[in-house]
C-alpha cells in the first residue's frame, strides 16, 4: 500500500457530516496534484426519461440510485495507471450534464460519499477507511441550508426530502456501514486532531 499502487481513501457519513470538508482538507494538506478525487455523487445514475417532477421526487439516498459499478471500474481503470472520465452531476436539474472531467493516476485515489461502504465490491478496493461523523440536527441544518442556496430547492421540499427518503435511508443503510471503518471522527473536518492524523498517515505512505 503505497509502495507498489496507489492508495484507496474512503471517506463515508451521512448527508452534510463534513465528509467534503474533510476531503478538501486532504486535497490541501497532501496537495491536490497527488490525489485523483472521485465523488460518488458524481455517479448519480442519469434518467432522462422522467420529468423534472418526477426526478425531484426519486429516492437519490438509495444504494440503488448511484452508479457504483462505473465507480468501481474508474477506481480500478486509475490502480492500473488508466486517466478517468468522471460525470458531472447537476443537483439542480437531477441530471447528468454532457460534460466530464479528466482524472489522473494519482499516488492516491480519494473517494467520498454517503453510500460507499454498504457496497462490498467497493469496500474491497480500499485501503482505509474513514467515517465522520457527526449529530444528526447538524446535519440537518447544514443540509438546508446548503440545499436552499446551493441547489435551488424550497425548505418544503428539502424537509419532505430529509423525512421522506433521508433520514429512513440514512439509518438503514448509513449509519450501520460505520461498522466498516478503520477510523470514525467526530465533527468531521473541525477534528484537528484527528485530521492531523489521518494526513501524517497518509504523508508515512506515500514516502519512497
Amino acid at each position: 500500500m503505497g509502495k507498489d499502487r496507489p492508495i484507496v481513501f474512503g471517506v463515508a457519513g451521512g448527508t452534510a457530516s463534513g465528509k467534503t470538508t474533510v476531503a478538501r482538507a486532504i486535497l490541501e494538506a497532501v496537495g491536490a496534484e497527488r490525489i485523483a478525487y472521485l465523488p460518488h455523487d458524481a455517479y448519480y445514475r442519469d434518467m432522462p426519461h422522467l420529468s423534472f417532477e418526477e426526478r425531484a421526487h426519486q429516492n437519490y439516498d438509495h444504494p440503488n440510485s448511484l452508479e457504483t459499478k462505473l465507480l468501481i471500474k474508474h477506481i480500478k481503470k486509475l490502480l492500473q495507471g488508466e486517466a478517468v472520465d468522471v460525470p458531472v452531476y447537476d443537483f439542480t436539474t437531477h441530471r447528468r450534464t454532457e460534460d466530464t472531467v479528466r482524472v489522473e493516476p494519482s499516488p492516491i485515489i480519494l473517494v467520498d460519499g454517503i453510500l460507499i461502504f454498504t457496497k462490498r465490491r467497493l469496500r474491497e478496493l480500499m485501503d482505509i477507511k474513514v467515517y465522520v461523523d457527526t449529530d444528526p440536527d447538524v446535519r440537518f441544518i447544514r443540509r438546508l441550508q446548503r440545499d436552499i442556496h446551493d441547489r435551488g430547492r424550497s425548505l418544503q421540499s428539502v424537509v419532505e426530502q430529509y423525512m421522506d427518503t433521508v433520514r429512513p435511508m440514512h439509518l438503514k443503510f448509513v449509519e450501520p456501514s460505520k461498522r466498516h471503518a478503520d477510523v470514525i471522527i467526530p465533527h468531521g473536518g473541525l477534528n484537528k486532531v484527528a485530521m492531523e492524523m489521518v494526513v501524517s498517515r497518509l504523508h508515512d505512505l506515500l514516502r519512497p
